[in-house]
């Protein structure tokens, strides 16, 4: 059965929440006919062991007004922060949980838990003090009240625990938040921090785990100690078996809101009773993810003695930061397996294509197990979806001896409602962080928030961040980040228009992080989604921080055949005040649409029913993107002409009016036989390997002339390159459907090594070119065979 966890509940259902002044609230039953809108419940004082009514009466306002089809009730015993005995999933219409209409007046709807609360939801010696209510639509898509309501139960037969007094106790000598490990003296000591900006903090704090039982007790066995200086509760646990591992949670609360359950935010691994039963063995064997009996929620887990993996690569370093070309992965859709083993099996691919470095979308721990990553909720784990610790470091590694580079993208904008920290202070009434939260916002200031907006402004989040990057470099031996919507990074109001607007706190931030990275390891490299102002991006790359730059809309419009915004200038750094190699460009990414997909949409006559012409279009926008000075990204399989689009559903339909932007998207390996596609791979490959061998070639200084803007669209687009030791490679591109005779494209007459001629020499006798429609040329002075 379903637990969910209570202040995720909102999340799961609506995506994205917003923080509002709407109050949940138990309502008195009615007890007349003249119905209040809203739900109501009689007895008003609802008893465990006895029947409950709850009526449901729709407002104009409520999605249901008018709603003609069944309504269902999605409930659940609230205990400890969690939603428990939940009887169907939200999409699931059973008929206990349906709900009768009234004959007697619209709009109105009415269930009764019988025989008694206790039995309807079979919760057997559990305390039911208080219930969860959502009424919905039979598809889920609508709901009768917006937030979560919640009504007081009484029960005379179980209780619950009763905490003891305050203990208070100074912290040990070298302990931190979280997990600390003793493995000499086999013992661990457990440190959660709990101090509220106003200087509050929670009534009592216990451990359940492995070591006791799941037992609480007002002894040192579980009750953890106050050092209010330190604005922690601690606890000792010695005794304990070195290779065990050990699941365990924190019970804390207060008197006036009850008890939950927390995991801790440290902890490397997490044990999810929703999510782990649907992960294949292959990916992560069963018996290294077995839920206790007596766990709330998610739990987490340590073990003295570290597993330690036998690394083949200790001493790995990025060769050029300005020429880092990327791979972006989603594990999820790479492969069919969607993991880290069919990952690995794909490497020599990778490598022949001749990237040198992944940047893995967000892998650290994220609720469910179908996700982009972007809604992480614990931080020091990596997500069980993809595979063991172990299988990361295997990946890692095995890309070392290729000599490829492998990034993570983070998400330190925003955590969901399942990070304890999230929970630890929270407004229920309000469904969003507490004013007093340390580590978030109660609302985002900036308009591109998702799920809860963390306060980079505290200390304590800041110290969590830093912390969090320097555990990742040592312990997994990554070459460094990809920071996800730093935009949002600042406490500073703004609003779409002035977002990108300079934020000196913001900048200052950032740099505070990327000294943590360098800190960590002087070779990482750190690279933010930023897309603010050139102000701002250039001092940040000043310092050696990369900043994302999207070329998406330019490269689409070039391969579906239209001058219209099809400028490639910015591409380039030059005559700018950015830093050389200071943006990393792409032409797609996961957030944008694929060149190849448009093409097939909008595409300028045979751009959209001809998948070789397309496919020419795209080998001509791969010519005019890898010549360019820089690091540049690529989007996993658009060396293939990747063409299902990025809204697609599982099977690749576009379906109006529904959002599948996020969904898992076909997995098409077949596009390799096919030879139009191959020829794309190849031009990528032998592009990215001439680059590689020629680096001196493709830096700002041999830019000597750059063609490329609308206006250049129907004489033809031109590249020429040159070293100071006189090596020169020329790009020209049609990406019109009519021949171009391009002028003046050879500085000399003479010998020049055909790129697309398998690096033949060819005596050029004029130096005009014809250039046939829908098809580039590169030329060299140099041998490149």
């Amino acid at each position: 059965m379903k637990n969910r966890i209570l202040t995720y509940i909102l999340l799961a259902l609506t995506f994205l929440t917003s923080c509002s002044d709407t109050k949940s609230e138990v309502l008195p039953g009615e007890t007349t006919g003249d119905l209040k809108e809203g739900f109501t419940f009689l007895p008003e004082t609802p008893d465990a062991d006895q029947p409950l009514t709850i009526t449901f009466k729709a407002s104009p306002t409520s999605d249901l007004y008018g709603y003609v089809g069944d309504v269902y009730l999605h409930t659940g015993v609230v205990r400890e922060g969690v939603w428990m005995y939940v009887p169907a999933e939200w999409n699931e219409n059973i008929e206990k949980c349906k709900f009768s209409k009234s004959q007697a007046e619209a709009n109105v709807w009415t269930i009764t838990l019988s025989p008694s609360v206790r039995e309807w939801f079979g919760s057997e010696t559990t305390p039911v003090e208080q219930l969860g209510i959502i009424i919905r639509s039979a598809d889920g898509s609508k709901k009768g009240l917006d937030k979560d309501q919640f009504i007081s139960v009484t029960d005379t037969k179980y209780h619950g625990f009763i905490p003891g007094e305050v203990k208070e106790k100074s912290l040990p000598g070298g302990v931190q938040e979280g997990i600390n490990l003793d493995a000499d003296n086999q013992s661990v000591t457990f440190v959660l921090y709990d101090k509220a900006t106003d200087g509050s903090h929670k009534d009592y704090a216990y451990v359940v785990g492995d070591f006791n039982d799941w037992t609480l007790a007002n002894d040192e066995s579980s009750q953890m100690y106050r050092d209010e200086a330190a604005g922690c509760w601690w606890m000792t646990v010695s005794g304990l078996d070195p290779v065990e591992e050990y699941r365990f949670q924190y019970y804390v609360g207060t008197s006036s809101d009850g008890a939950m359950r927390l995991a801790d935010p440290y902890t490397e691994k997490i044990l999810d009773p929703d999510n782990d039963k649907y992960i294949a063995a292959s990916t992560y064997p069963v018996d290294e993810r077995q839920y206790p009996d007596k766990g709330i929620g998610l739990v987490s887990t340590f073990r003295l003695q570290q597993q330690e993996y036998g690394w083949n690569n200790t001493n790995f370093k990025i060769k050029d930061v300005d020429n880092l070309m990327i791979y972006e992965m989603l594990l999820r859709d790479f492969t069919e397996s969607g993991d880290l083993n069919g990952a690995l099996q794909k490497l020599d691919y990778l490598q022949t294509l001749g990237i040198n470095a992944i940047e893995l979308m967000p892998v650290q721990e994220f609720d469910g197990n179908n996700s982009w990553g972007y809604n992480p909720c614990f931080f020091f784990a990596l997500d069980k979806a993809y595979g063991t610790k172990d299988m990361y470091k295997r990946f890692i590694d095995e890309c070392h001896s290729r000599g490829i580079a492998v990034l993570f993208d983070v998400v330190y904008n925003h955590a969901t409602g399942n990070m304890p920290n999230v929970r630890l202070y929270w407004n229920e009434a309000k469904g969003c962080p507490a004013s007093n939260n340390p580590w978030f916002n109660e609302t985002a200031p900036h308009p591109f928030s998702v799920f809860y907006d963390f306060n980079h402004e505290s200390e304590l989040t800041r110290r969590f961040v830093k912390r969090n990057l320097k555990f990742l470099l040592d312990e997994y031996k990554i070459d460094g980040f990809r920071f996800d919507l730093t935009k949002g990074f600042t406490n500073k109001t703004s609003n779409e228009n002035t977002s990108g607007n300079y934020d000196g706190s913001r900048v200052a931030i950032l740099k505070d992080y990327y000294q943590a990275v360098k800190e960590a390891n002087p070779n990482a490299v750190m690279i933010c989604e930023h897309l603010a102002g050139i102000e701002e991006e250039s001092e940040l790359s000043q310092i050696g921080i990369k900043l994302w730059r999207n070329m998406n809309n330019a490269y689409c419009q070039s391969a579906m055949g239209w001058s219209d915004g099809s400028s490639f200038t910015g591409l380039t750094t030059l005559h700018t005040t950015m830093k050389e190699g200071g943006w990393v460009g792409y032409m797609e990414s996961h957030d944008e649409e694929r060149c190849a997909y448009k093409q097939t949409r909008w595409g300028n006559g045979l751009l959209q029913t001809d998948l070789t012409v397309r496919m020419q279009q795209l080998e001509a926008n791969a010519a005019f993107f890898f010549t360019v000075s820089g690091p540049k990204m690529i989007w996993q399989f658009g060396e293939l002409g990747y063409d299902v689009s990025r809204d697609a559903n599982q099977q690749g339909e576009v379906i109006s009016g529904e959002d599948h932007k996020t969904d898992p998207k076909p997995v098409l390996w077949s596009y390799q036989d096919i030879p139009e596609r191959d020829e794309l791979y190849t031009t990528y490959s032998r592009l990215l390997a001439l680059r590689k061998t020629y680096p001196e070639v493709f830096s700002q200084n041999a830019f000597k002339e750059w063609r490329v803007s609308d206006n250049d669209w129907n004489d033809g687009r031109y590249i020429r390159l040159e070293t100071v030791d006189g090596k020169q490679l020329i790009v020209v591109g049609n990406f019109t459907d009519q021949p171009v005779d391009m002028q003046h494209v050879f500085p000399v007459t003479g010998e020049w090594y055909n790129f697309c001629n398998e690096g033949m020499p060819e005596n050029i006798t004029a130096t005009h070119l014809e250039v046939p429609a829908h098809s580039f040329g590169l030329y060299t002075n140099f041998s490149i065979q």
